[in-house]
């Protein structure tokens, strides 16, 4: 059954890229409903963004949705792996701001208070998304692939000139917890050079510390208090994959690789995924099927408590 939260929670905090402060708040969903953004700090026009592949203003470093007003909210990626990792399909996020807050850089804030206030079953069938045929983009070196899978696995590949990071891959099914359980937790990472270039471009406002992102320097780690994982990176990517792939609008059955993608070629994927005949289709999930979706048989206690 499709599922919303039991009570609305909210989250506050700044911006990564804006610094804006801002107070995001999920709230309860009818069934067919699906993830939608609303501003509430805009007074007139449109201010509902429905939170779709198809309504993704590409970036590289964040994934910002925007409606046909030009309307936008920017870094949905966290609170969206959030929602899908805990099985929500449902649900209304609230934001008197253009920037989800960043809190810790990661997402298990956004898990911990989903599932402190529960799920709610609603009478209505999940559907999903099945990935019928392979389809692969690629820009220089980076790729993003989806094939066809009984559930949604993610595989991801990054290599780094900085020895702190170097190369790592990953590959994990997602359901069973596996989310919450493995990669909610990984906060943001990027390199010391890079902080300097986004805040002399204006960027980055909202930090980049030790509290909000993993940065690195070269062999070092710059950030108090060093890595959650040793391998911390390439899991927040596959964090972000996941946040990134939720917006094809309903779950996805199928196996998703990422070689040095980014969110913008991710989305570039869904796009070409939906574009292509007889690539993709929707299916109504029996229990067997529901039982391999993200989300299914996550469990409080493996919930990390870092937040």
């Amino acid at each position: 059954m499709q599922t919303t939260i039991k009570s609305s929670v909210s989250f506050s905090g700044c911006g990564l890229h804006t610094g804006l402060p801002s107070t995001l708040t999920i709230r309860p969903a009818v069934a067919e409903h699906g993830i939608w953004f609303v501003r509430t700090d805009v007074r007139m026009g449109d201010r509902m963004i429905q939170a779709r592949w198809d309504n993704v203003h590409r970036s590289p470093l964040c994934t910002k949705i925007e409606n046909a007003s030009g309307l936008q909210v920017s870094t949905v990626e966290h609170v969206m792996a959030a929602l899908a990792g805990c099985g929500v399909h449902n649900a209304l996020v609230e934001i008197d701001g253009p920037e989800v807050p960043i809190l810790d850089g990661s997402a298990v804030p956004f898990v911990r208070g989903i599932m402190q206030r529960g799920l709610r079953q609603l009478s209505a069938p999940v559907r999903a998304f099945e990935v019928l045929k392979k389809v692969t983009v690629t820009d220089g070196l980076a790729s993003a692939t989806i094939s066809p899978s009984d559930t949604l696995r993610i595989d991801f590949e990054i290599d780094f000139e900085d020895t702190a990071i170097g190369r790592q891959n990953k590959s994990l099914v997602m359901n069973n917890g596996s989310f919450a359980r493995e990669l909610c937790d990984s906060r943001t990472f990027c390199r010391q050079a890079d902080v300097d270039l986004m805040r002399a471009n204006g960027l980055a406002l909202g930090g980049t510390s030790g509290e909000n992102a993993v940065v690195f320097d070269g062999d070092r780690v710059v950030s108090p208090g060093g890595l959650r994982h040793s391998d911390e990176p390439v899991r927040h990517k596959m964090l972000d994959a996941l946040g990134d792939l939720a917006l094809a609008g309903a779950p996805l059955l199928g196996h998703y690789t990422g070689v040095r993608a980014g969110h913008s070629l991710t989305n570039t994927l869904l796009r070409e995924l939906f574009a292509t005949p007889g690539a993709v289709r929707m299916i109504v999930c029996d229990e067997v099927t529901a039982r391999r979706l993200p989300g299914y048989g996550l469990v409080w206690d493996e919930i990390p408590a870092v937040a």
